[in-house]
């Protein structure tokens, strides 16, 4: 899969600065030093083709060219050492038509996908499928299980959540308090309403819809992927019959207690007037 023209045209211009830096002695060199056919590269550098995916992400990985300057225009051309460290590529799986497929990301491959640095096998031996809504044909989307009841009664166990991925260039601009977002650290991949709070302390606040858990924070440093909840694909669908019947038993239930309220009213009253009764005496 190829990608367009202004982000070749910045791959070029970090083949260019690698050969003024002298960090390769020539575009051949680079080429195999990637795995890349010389000549296919020599028809890139001559615009006749489009850099693909494939290749910035060897070119990422081996000379630290910085993805955000190629895809945005912003940044350095290059990533410090540090940035490299905790910077993660985007694995994307596509069809023999290069349409896009969803990810899904299960329960028990969670946790190595939380620590997995930028390895496409792990990726692509993911179950994938596709979505007729034309919204999921837009942008790179993947799902995930919910595990545990920590967002309960939004999200519940066996739950499936589809999301957006969200780019880490805009992750301060973007990410909006109070809705519900996949946060994938270097150890675990959690579900959580979001507050933004990377502008004033660099970290997000991560509250859970089941008060039971507390708030806690993570610091950007610590954050590889956020990708934002647009959807849920849920197990448990009640019948009609169960719905009136749980409405009902609530209605019964509130009956039950106001009366009970009452009752207290009453006795309080009751009470008070005694007492009141007595004092006169």
């Amino acid at each position: 899969m190829a990608l367009n023209s202004i982000v070749t045209q910045r791959f070029i211009k970090c083949h260019n600065k690698l050969r003024e830096e002298n960090r390769i002695r020539s575009s051949r060199q680079f080429a195999l030093s990637l795995d890349y056919l010389p000549q296919s590269l020599s028809e890139i550098l001559k615009g006749r083709r489009d850099v693909t995916i494939e290749l910035l992400r060897k070119a990422v990985e081996t000379y630290k060219i910085n993805p955000v300057y190629v895809y945005t225009g912003e940044g350095p051309m290059f990533m410090s050492a540090e940035d490299h460290k905790s910077f993660r590529v985007l694995t994307i799986v596509t069809n023999a038509q290069d349409d896009e497929r969803i990810v899904h990301v299960p329960v028990p491959a969670q946790a190595g996908y939380a620590g997995e640095m930028a390895n496409p096998t792990f990726v692509q031996d993911l179950p994938t499928f596709t979505l007729p809504d034309y919204k999921y044909k837009v942008g790179t989307h993947r799902s995930f299980d919910v595990a545990g009841d920590s967002m309960e009664p939004t999200l519940f166990e066996g739950d499936k959540v589809i999301c957006s991925y969200l780019e880490p260039t805009l992750w301060e601009s973007s990410l909006k308090d109070n809705y519900v977002y996949v946060i994938v650290t270097r150890g675990d991949v959690v579900v959580k309403r979001c507050y933004n709070k990377l502008k004033s302390e660099k970290v997000i606040e991560l509250e859970s819809d089941n008060k039971f858990y507390e708030t806690y924070k993570v610091g950007v440093g610590d954050i590889r992927e956020i990708w934002y909840v647009r959807a849920k694909i849920s197990p448990f669908l009640p019948s009609p019959g169960n719905i009136q019947n749980n409405l009902h038993d609530k209605m019964n239930q509130l009956a039950s207690t106001v009366a009970k309220q009452s009752k207290l009213i009453n006795n309080l009253s009751e009470t008070i007037n005694k007492l009141v009764d007595k004092q006169e005496d």
